[in-house]
């Protein structure tokens, strides 16, 4: 790892958006532990765990069609702006109930339902603006920085979260949260992003949202990365969700326990990220996607398996790693694949690919595990995945062959 690797925060309005975003989503990352806790705690059934993450996610999937084509014909910044202070305002719904003891599951789903629809037009408008804040050339390199962003902070923020919970409760978790949410909203106010030209009156939403559909459909390689990326999230990604059932009820812990389980993942995501970052030649992502893909599944049986904290934190570490580069590597060679005129809206539609199948997949594996146990429903998730990145790797190696 050099230099090159951070190469993407040398422009200026990156630097801001960068930052902003690492202090907002610390505390995102508290607020997520705190209310995974918190519905665990109120119910005791991970079915409920699936139902949560469904609600906050499912109103994105449904909207973020919409969200893209808005963060095309819109200035991002101002659409981040104000995401950031609707998320702002939810963190504080939640906090002043659950610090006055008088928090209920209905209120948290509602409050989880509003977050899911700000999502969907923060997400898209987020991708673009990174879009405008570096050159062509960084653009892959500044991709891969915000995913360790994004995970980065899955380190501190679940260990502040574990440590906050268990000392004063699941509201002071939520409120820190709130406050974070000001970094953002002051790197994005500090901008000098070029002026957004507002593009000339064309198509109705609908028409730019089937061009951008059928312009997926009409790429073969675009196909094959949506549906990779729809079925580790449906099979993989919902063991975050059961992590809260499955730190008290497996491994025998309290929140702080999983607040290290949580912090063990996030540094090894961010390990993904970075390994990313510091590679410059596009040509081995491809091959870090699939490799990645089937580590994902091997490991995540492994971790299924553990009974102990220690070793339980040592094998999300790999798990973690994999999920990263997986995702990542994803989005890369989409984005590499898109016109210019076409990003938002496409890049909305691969972030309904995760905001659909990650919801679903969370109420499915919450489901499961009310009949399987939480152990035997990670097993299977994990088992899917391999085979679905086996089935990728045979399909692009018969396109590669039929085109010479």
């Amino acid at each position: 790892m050099n230099l090159a690797t951070f190469r993407a925060l040398r422009h200026r309005d990156f630097r801001l958006l960068f930052f902003g975003q690492l202090v907002s989503m610390v505390g995102t990352w508290m607020q997520s532990i705190a209310q995974g806790w918190l519905v665990y705690r109120l119910t005791g059934q991970p079915a409920m765990l699936g139902i949560a993450t469904f609600a906050s996610l499912a109103p994105a999937f449904l909207l973020s069609p919409l969200g893209g084509v808005l963060a095309d014909r819109l200035d991002p910044r101002r659409l981040a702006m104000l995401t950031q202070g609707g998320l702002l305002l939810q963190a504080l719904l939640l906090a002043v109930p659950t610090l006055a003891g008088q928090v209920g599951i209905k209120f948290i789903l509602l409050l989880a339902l509003f977050m899911g629809v700000v999502n969907a037009f923060d997400l898209p408008a987020g991708r673009v603006l990174v879009t405008r804040t570096v050159p062509q050339e960084d653009l892959p390199n500044a991709i891969a920085l915000v995913s360790t962003l994004f995970h980065g902070s899955r380190i501190l923020g679940p260990s502040l979260a574990g440590l906050v919970v268990a000392a004063a409760g699941e509201g002071w978790c939520f409120l820190l949260n709130a406050f974070s949410y000001l970094a953002a909203l002051g790197g994005l106010w500090a901008m000098r992003t070029p002026p957004f030209e507002k593009p000339p009156k064309g198509p109705s939403i609908l028409s730019n949202l089937r061009e951008s559909v059928l312009h997926v459909h009409r790429h073969r390689r675009l196909r094959r990365l949506f549906t990779l990326m729809g079925l580790v999230c449906l099979l993989a990604f919902p063991y975050i969700t059961l992590l809260p059932a499955f730190a008290r009820d497996v491994l025998r812990t309290d929140a702080r326990g999983l607040g290290w389980l949580m912090g063990s993942g996030g540094a090894g995501a961010t390990l993904g990220a970075l390994i990313l970052a510091s590679r410059s030649d596009s040509r081995q992502v491809p091959r870090i996607m699939v490799g990645s893909t089937l580590i994902l599944g091997v490991f995540l049986m492994l971790f299924a398996a553990s009974r102990d904290l220690r070793v339980a934190c040592l094998l999300i570490l790999p798990v973690a790693v994999a999920m990263v580069l997986h995702n990542t590597a994803n989005m890369t060679l989409v984005q590499l694949n898109l016109p210019d005129h076409l990003r938002g809206r496409v890049m909305a539609l691969h972030g309904m690919v995760f905001l659909g199948a990650v919801p679903l997949g969370s109420l499915l594996a919450g489901l499961a595990a009310q009949r399987l146990g939480i152990p035997w429903t990670m097993v299977l998730g994990g088992a899917g995945c391999s085979l679905a990145a086996l089935a990728h790797a045979l399909l692009a190696r018969r396109e590669r062959t039929q085109a010479q």
